[in-house]
């Protein structure tokens, strides 16, 4: 496994939906757990922390494709797209509103990734298939570099988790665990 010789002045820790109305779902509780490490690790190196979240204005501005599969249907309480409180989101965090899977699209995640001078990003959250692997995607298109920690991110069924950090992470980026990514950037 390759070292990560890690500048923190070019890397930032870009969390995903790891909002109350989310992490109550199964796999939560060891995401949050992992995601305070990680951010403990950005805090003490002086990294960029990037908060996303999703939210909704009034549910127009959702997507809404015609599918085949119908959508779930559930009532949002009011503090669904709360960040979870044990994250620590601090006054100098950046937080990110999205309104669909990634958290490029329609928002300025990355001009202001490069106006920190950002190349590399070290992501996790929920759902890994989902919200993670979009925003993954268009990382890799927009060029950054990044590192996905595995155990900081779930998803829906372990088979949907397994076959993106599978098939699609290794073709874009670095595969890593919290335990492997503190000690490297420890050592």
């Amino acid at each position: 496994m390759n070292s990560l010789n890690l500048d923190f002045n070019k890397t930032a820790l870009v969390l995903i939906d790891l909002q109350k109305g989310i992490v109550a779902s199964p796999g939560g509780e060891e995401v949050v757990e992992n995601a305070v490490k990680l951010i403990d690790v950005f805090r003490k190196n002086n990294g960029f922390i990037s908060f996303v979240r999703v939210a909704f204005h009034d549910g127009k501005d959702a997507l809404s494709p015609i599918l085949d599969q119908a959508p779930a249907k559930f009532e949002r309480p009011s503090d669904w797209a709360v960040l979870d409180s044990r994250l620590g989101v601090q006054e100098n965090d950046y937080i990110v509103t999205k309104r669909q899977w990634g958290a490029f699209f329609g928002t300025d995640l990355d001009l202001q990734l490069r106006r920190h001078g950002i190349d590399t990003i070290v992501l996790c959250g929920i759902a890994t298939n989902i919200g993670v692997e979009s925003t993954a995607r268009e990382a890799f298109q927009y060029g950054y570099q990044q590192i996905f920690i595995t155990d900081a991110m779930t998803t829906f069924s372990k088979e949907e988790h397994d076959a993106t950090i599978r098939y699609i992470f290794p073709r874009i980026g670095r595969i890593r665990t919290t335990e492997e990514f503190v000690n490297q950037v420890q050592q």
